[in-house]
């Protein structure tokens, strides 16, 4: 079924209506134990392998966001990192871990990331998920209240510690058209799993002003918070989390 968006005087509704004038339809969502989880095959499929299955939700226990896409390098937009098996055996990429010390080696796991299954895992998904803060969209985990009361401790760096200074400042975003109540940007919660070059400014550029153009048009085609909230950290389903002034969800 598709869900789209409705607001209304401060009310947010997911029906079949129009946003002031807009209509946007969200992507369909996946089965939780399979949100998060990115196909990789750049080179697989051409090369004779089954394409990589890469789960966040298992990586994310031990690592935050700015390990793999700042200090390792790879894109924020899957299939766009040119990762090869000779590279990886250098160490870099998924090499920096998958060693044979922090974590299986290469060599002789093959089928351990070349699954070519979206659903592998799904298992020891649901054993895990039981533990976790709970929420209603995507994997039904809630990452940052995980993070914020210790149920989890990822690690924020391999090599290279980030050297960002602690920033906290809220972002209130004012909607361009009537009705539409604000969004709220913590930088507090972001820098918890990220760092500012993670953004900026490749996804928000702040010295041209990007920032005064997005629209939900162009975040439901995977640019600005569309980079990461579409499948991968909570979807554009969960309005209020974003939208705080929204009566309902």
């Amino acid at each position: 079924m598709t869900r789209i968006f409705f607001l209304l005087t401060g009310l947010l509704l997911c029906s079949s209506a129009a946003w002031c004038g807009e209509t946007f339809e969200l992507p369909p969502l996946p089965p939780p134990e399979e949100f998060g989880n990115i196909v990789i095959n750049r080179n697989s499929t051409r090369n004779g392998l089954l394409p990589v299955v890469f789960p966040h939700w298992k990586h994310r226990t031990k690592y935050t966001c700015r390990v793999c896409h700042t200090e390792l390098d790879f894109n924020m937009k899957a299939n766009t990192t040119e990762i090869r098996e000779v590279a990886n055996r250098k160490g870099k990429y998924c090499g920096a871990c998958h060693n044979g010390k922090k974590a299986f080696k290469l060599n002789g796991n093959c089928d351990k990331c070349h699954s070519g299954d979206i659903n592998s895992g799904s298992e020891k998904f649901a054993e895990f998920s039981k533990n976790m803060p709970h929420t209603s969209f995507g994997d039904r985990i809630n990452w940052v209240e995980a993070l914020k009361t210790g149920v989890i401790t990822p690690q924020n760096y391999l090599k290279m510690e980030p050297g960002d200074l602690p920033f906290d400042k809220d972002l209130v975003l004012e909607a361009g058209w009537g009705g539409i109540v604000p969004a709220v940007f913590s930088h507090k919660t972001h820098m918890g799993w990220l760092e500012c070059s993670s953004c900026h400014p490749d996804i928000f550029n702040i010295k041209k002003k990007t920032t005064a153009h997005f629209s939900m048009a162009y975040i439901l085609k995977g640019k600005f918070c569309g980079a990461c909230h579409l499948k991968v950290a909570f979807p554009m389903d969960d309005c209020k989390r974003c939208h705080p002034g929204i009566s309902r969800n």
